[in-house]
């Protein structure tokens, strides 16, 4: 399979995620700015979950990117984060729904957590391929960001059950370390050319 097949499919995939997220969201009933009130939990929850995704589709292109080759084991490996991340429309919803109660933070968190791993695993299939010296490999390094989300999610996750503030706070604070951009794949790609 190409590469272009694959990164396209994804794109697809992504964008409905995040389509089905906002058609979730309901119309205020109202004409006047207290009609918005209500809404403030659905909004906060699309809002973290659409930079969620938006991260995951910007840190999947250049893994995608740094691929020489794709196998059977990587579109498996694609698929099922390609799973997990679908999964984030009906976990926001839930969550904002419910004014994030600890049961929806504790699933969100769930999501989020498998989706790590599943990116993990993807990245590990493509250094299976490309190897020790791969673009990717001397990209990725230490990896500190990816090794510190999926401890993280678990102690979001935990919090969840006491502290729902707190829990949500580390989902944030997650979501923020990973926005500021990483540029190293971005790096490795352009002096490679």
């Amino acid at each position: 399979m190409q590469k272009g097949r694959l990164e396209a499919f994804s794109d697809g995939v992504l964008a409905i995620i995040l389509t089905i997220m906002v058609l979730e969201t309901k119309v205020p009933k109202g004409a006047d700015f207290a009609a918005l009130q209500p809404l403030l939990p659905v909004v906060l929850s699309y809002v973290l979950s659409f930079l969620y995704v938006g991260i995951y589709w910007n840190n999947h292109h250049l893994l995608l990117a740094s691929a020489t080759k794709i196998t059977g084991n990587i579109l498996w490996a694609n698929l099922n984060l390609l799973f997990w991340l679908s999964l984030v429309p009906v976990v926001t919803g839930w969550m904002g729904q419910n004014h994030f109660a600890p049961a929806t933070l504790v699933m969100y968190g769930v999501v989020l957590l498998l989706a790590g791993v599943s990116y993990w695993l993807l990245q590990g299939c493509i250094l299976a391929v490309d190897g020790p010296d791969s673009v990717l490999a001397r990209a990725l390094g230490r990896d500190l960001k990816g090794k510190s989300s999926p401890p993280l999610y678990c102690l979001g996750i935990a919090a969840s059950f006491w502290n729902p503030w707190v829990a949500g706070g580390i989902y944030v604070a997650v979501a923020l370390m990973w926005l500021i951009p990483d540029r190293r794949i971005e790096r490795m790609l352009m002096s490679k050319d």
